[in-house]
């Protein structure tokens, strides 16, 4: 069994913590918290479960990493933290622990991520003989692997789009989806998530991965942007009340260029409530999907959609992207320390459940 710490227990953590618990390669060694009121809980509570597991969080780093844990899911976000992200990432893999994230966007690309960045992970690395991997929680494999996939399905590729279709109306960050991405913000609002150049800082990586895959060059990375306001006021379950005529709805793509043609794009169109923004493209219930076109000989395009935490399509999203993550961590723990990402790391087939008699 490899000893393994989940650190951080949001929307990401709860799902990371029932996916360790329940890979037959991994057991659940300590669960490190931030929140003073988490401190002491129970892992199984964390994790959204009636049930107790008999594990309390905690919140000593010192002593966590000080036991030498083989693999940490370092589910913390990094959208507002980065530097201190890093920090923490840096912090795993120099104890020799087998760190994979999706807080880390400039890593979805380790190749072709900043010296500034990569320089300090690969010297962690040397030190401590942890490696990393970081893919996407929105969700990375619907940006990475399935497009590829898919793509040697065809006899021709002429492009290839993968689109992320989400109402967020249930979805419980209320920072993120309010100040990040500016639902319910005033139309002069200028997002963070949405600046220029912030969408090919988060998604450009994967493009770039795409490429390469594919044999190929971007030329350049372009960006369009759409946000639709509310026509009336709304109410969500978890974040409380939008008001008419402030942002309802963003479509913005990051666009891959070869010859001034966008041949790969990841488009993101997001709304807090289904009423905004009709005409643009729908999940097939109205809830989210992950959906990837291949335009070629033939045309393909397969539409994924996940649930979790009841019928939570954000919760779903997360879930898969954990599974990813923590579905790689024996791989990682055979392999040599490293600085890995999508193309370096296999899937994993999942493992049927005893089931029920």
């Amino acid at each position: 069994m490899i000893p393994t710490v989940v650190w951080g227990t949001g929307n990401v953590g709860r799902a990371a913590l029932r996916a360790v618990q329940a890979h037959p390669a991994l057991e659940l060694a300590a669960v490190l918290v931030q929140n003073p009121e988490k401190v002491g809980r129970d892992a199984g509570e964390l994790a959204g479960l009636a049930r107790p597991w008999g594990l309390a969080a905690t919140d000593d780093v010192d002593a966590v990493l000080a036991a030498a844990p083989r693999a940490v899911v370092y589910a913390a976000s990094g959208d507002l933290r980065p530097d201190e992200a890093l920090a923490d990432v840096l912090r795993a893999i120099r104890a020799g622990a087998v760190v994979v994230t999706p807080a880390l966007y400039a890593l979805y690309d380790q190749r072709g991520a900043p010296p500034e960045l990569r320089e300090p992970v690969l010297g962690a690395i040397a030190d401590g003989g942890g490696s990393l991997f970081v893919s996407g929680v929105d969700p990375g494999w619907a940006n990475d692997v399935l497009p590829l996939l898919i793509s040697g399905l065809g006899t021709t590729v002429d492009a290839i789009r993968c689109q992320e279709i989400f109402d967020y109306s249930t979805y419980d960050q209320e920072a993120s989806v309010r100040y990040l991405v500016g639902m319910g913000q005033p139309m002069e609002y200028e997002p963070p998530m949405l600046a220029p150049g912030v969408p090919t800082l988060v998604w450009g990586g994967q493009l770039r991965l795409m490429a390469r895959a594919l044999g190929t060059e971007l030329d350049e990375i372009g960006e369009t942007l759409d946000r639709c306001p509310l026509d009336t006021t709304v109410r969500t379950p978890t974040m409380g009340e939008f008001p008419a005529a402030t942002q309802g709805a963003v479509r913005f793509e990051v666009r891959g260029l070869i010859d001034g043609e966008p041949r790969i794009v990841i488009e993101h169109i997001t709304r807090i409530h289904p009423s905004c923004a009709p005409h643009w493209p729908t999940p097939p219930d109205g809830a989210g999907a992950h959906r990837v076109i291949i335009e070629g000989r033939p045309r393909i395009e397969v539409t994924v959609e996940a649930t979790d935490e009841g019928e939570n399509r954000s919760a779903g999203g997360n879930a898969t992207a954990v599974g990813r993550l923590v579905g790689a961590i024996d791989w990682l723990a055979a392999a040599k320390p490293g600085l890995y990402d999508a193309l370096d790391v296999p899937l994993s087939p999942g493992t049927l459940s005893p089931g029920t008699t």
